[in-house]
Parts: C-alpha cells; structure tokens; sequence
C-alpha cells in the first residue's frame, strides 16, 4: 500500500469535534516522546503534516488524519509524561478512554513502544485494558536504528513478553531517522481496512 493522499481532517478535545463517522479508523497509542508524529509522517511520506516536538506532552488532542479519503489514522495524546499536572492527564485519559471505547468507527489501535526500553508500566496497562476492548494485536517498535542484530531481537522479545502478546500479535521495527519497516506496518494497517469494509458489506 502508498499513501497518496493525507490531510488533517480533525484536531478534538471533545466527541462534538469529531469527524463525521464513516470511515475505519486506525488509532496510535504510546507514551510521550516515543515517536507517534515522526511515524505518521514516516507513512505518508509528509513531514510537516503531524507536528514533532522535542518536548514531551504536546499533542493534547486527539488528531484525526484522513488517508486517500478511504480511512483515518487517529493520533492520540501521549501519556507519561511526568512533568503535566495530574489534572491535565487525567483529562486526557478521559478523552482517549472515551474515544476508545465509544468510536464505533474504531478498528484497532497501534501501540507505539520504545524498543530499546522495556515496556513501562504505563504501556502495559495500555495493552490490557486494548486487548480487553479487542484493539490489540499490532505493536510498533520505535527507534529501530538505536539497536542492531540480536539486541534487536532481544528487545522484540521482551516487548512481546512485558506486554503478554501472543504469537499471532505482530511487533513492527521501525525507524523514522533510517525510514525503514513502515512499508510492511503500512501493509498491516491497509488489511485491517480491506478486511473492515468486507465485514460491513456481509
């Protein structure tokens, strides 16, 4: 699959301000500063169109992009980051909760990952409370270029570990700096679409 087509459709602090339903939606999850906007401009091939800070903690919305006008990916703000108020995450967990659990257009979210970290505590309860709702099964491995060989593998192992992934779960290196294994995550993300709107014409 090429993306030919992208644009920031929707910026939302609240469901009123969502996009009209219609379209799969495919959400990134991940902790602050794990690479979520280098990503989504790693995909479409534009690298203005998600805003990237070398601070922590600035996506305080969830951002619909719409993509060749047949689905969405959705980014959704960071969680983590130590230095926000309490008060401030706990209103963007709401919001993320919300949008998790109520968005019918919702097909599955991509759960972004450090790979040279262990998956946080943090990132954990992220994948539980995903597989609970069925929004598991795809996990990206940022900053890929930071490890090599069989540290690689060795991180990949405990990612899939640390976050209980079964052996039908996929974990996607990728690096936005090398601008590698995006092609193949890109592959994933078009099937899960296809496969949706096969479901919804049965």
């Amino acid at each position: 699959m090429k993306i030919t087509k992208s644009e920031l459709e929707a910026v939302a602090a609240r469901r009123s301000q969502y996009p009209a339903p219609g379209l799969p939606e495919i959400a990134f999850a991940g902790r602050s500063n794990v690479g979520k906007s280098s990503l989504l401009n790693l995909l479409t091939g534009r690298k203005g169109l998600a805003k990237v800070s070398g601070s922590p903690g600035k996506t305080r919305t969830i951002n619909f992009y719409k993509i060749n006008d047949a689905f969405r990916i959705v980014d959704l703000p960071g969680y983590g980051f130590a230095k926000v108020a309490r008060s401030e995450t706990e209103k963007w967990g709401e919001m993320i909760e919300s949008y998790l659990t109520d968005r019918e257009d919702l097909v599955k979210v991509v759960q972004l990952v450090d790979i040279h970290h262990a998956p946080s505590a943090q990132d954990v309860q992220m994948y539980d409370f995903l597989k609970y709702y069925g929004l598991d099964g795809i996990v990206v491995a940022t900053k890929a270029d930071k490890v090599s060989g069989n540290e690689r593998q060795r991180s990949i192992a405990t990612i899939r570990k640390s976050l209980g992934l079964r052996k039908e779960d996929k974990v996607f290196p990728v690096s936005a700096l090398k601008r590698t294994g995006h092609e193949e995550l890109l592959d994933a993300i078009w099937q899960l679409v296809n496969q949706q709107a096969v479901e919804e014409t049965e």
